[in-house]
């Protein structure tokens, strides 16, 4: 870090390559298409079989929400539980980290319950436009 003027540490600059925006990697990491959709259902209905949890999200094929499942298994924010019984029983769960989210869930369903209908103006009224 650098000094400024003010006397107060600058953040060092970002090396080349590296995303400039704090919030990129959390974004790819929790946005991609079914990723929120999963940890959502998964927070707030807790443990599930991979058939129930796809009962749940509705228009997300088996081959992607094994695939998301994996995902976050890898970044820590699912748990997969293997049952050894007749028939194998498998389990998905919200881990504690995956909980942390939680308020930025919250915070973000409560923007689009205050804000999505302006966004679906503002994108009626830029298809809308000639001058494109």
């Amino acid at each position: 870090m650098t000094a400024t003027a003010a006397g107060k540490r600058a953040e060092p600059a970002p090396h080349e390559g590296d995303d400039p925006c704090p919030i990129g990697a959390a974004s790819e990491a929790l946005f991609s298409r079914w990723t929120s959709h999963v940890l959502w259902t998964l927070q707030h209905e807790g443990r599930m079989r991979f058939g129930d949890l796809r009962a749940r999200i509705p228009g997300v094929t088996p081959k992607v929400l094994a695939a998301r499942l994996r995902k976050l298994e890898r970044d820590g924010l699912v748990t997969r539980t293997y049952h050894r019984e007749m028939p194998p029983r498998v389990e998905y769960e919200a881990t504690d980290l995956a909980r942390t989210l939680t308020p930025v869930f919250r915070m973000l369903a409560q923007w689009s319950e205050r804000h999505l209908d302006a966004v679906r103006t503002a994108r009626s009224e830029f298809d809308a436009r000639d001058d494109r």
